[in-house]
């Protein structure tokens, strides 16, 4: 029987990967659309999941958040090749609080904190150099205690559908679509 849940399966399986000391378990593609329907796809990585859905944090200049901007919608794609398991996850998209921001942001090693200062994510850089000053100005700026920039912050994927593949022998998949319906959940098997 699966389980009812399909936010508590999507922990119990990150938390398989973890164990098993996959590389970047939290490591996930999300694909995003262009205002002309063009697709792109980038990996991010998931820093917190709970029965609201699916968070991470990025520019918000960025390509992705400015795609985002025009069309809240997304998929997301997790692969555990090793444990033959994968978890797609379609849904609306949302900024997070500054609250849940700010938070997340101090937890950040400094590096990273000066880059979304120094980093025009997206934007054409004339060279390797540039970035290196813009790392510079920003470092002797904020020192290594940089308040959380503006333009930076975290983004929710509401899921709709999340569905779950297991790898089997000869191809006989096992496939569990959850689909969103009103407050609860529907639970299809669908053929590999």
């Amino acid at each position: 029987m699966p389980a009812a849940d399909p936010i508590d399966l999507f922990r119990e399986t990150l938390a398989r990967a973890r164990a098993a000391e996959t590389r970047d378990a939290t490591a996930m593609t999300l694909a995003t659309a262009d205002a002309a329907g063009r697709p792109a796809a980038r990996m991010v990585l998931l820093k917190d999941v709970d029965a609201r859905g699916f968070v991470f944090y990025t520019n918000y200049r960025s390509s992705k958040a400015r795609e985002l901007e025009r069309l809240p919608q997304a998929c997301l794609v997790f692969m555990w090749s090793d444990l033959e398991r994968q978890v797609r996850i379609t849904g609306t998209v949302e900024k997070v609080g500054a609250a849940d921001s700010d938070a997340y942001f101090v937890t950040r090693p400094a590096g990273s904190r000066l880059s979304a200062w120094a980093s025009e994510q997206s934007e054409a850089v004339a060279s390797r150099e540039v970035l290196e000053k813009a790392m510079a100005a920003a470092k002797a700026r904020y020192g290594d205690s940089p308040p959380r920039p503006p333009h930076w912050g975290g983004y929710r994927v509401t899921p709709r559908e999340i569905e779950f593949w297991q790898g089997r022998a000869d191809r006989l998949h096992d496939r569990l679509l959850y689909r969103k319906a009103g407050d609860n959940w529907k639970i299809e098997r669908l053929a590999p």
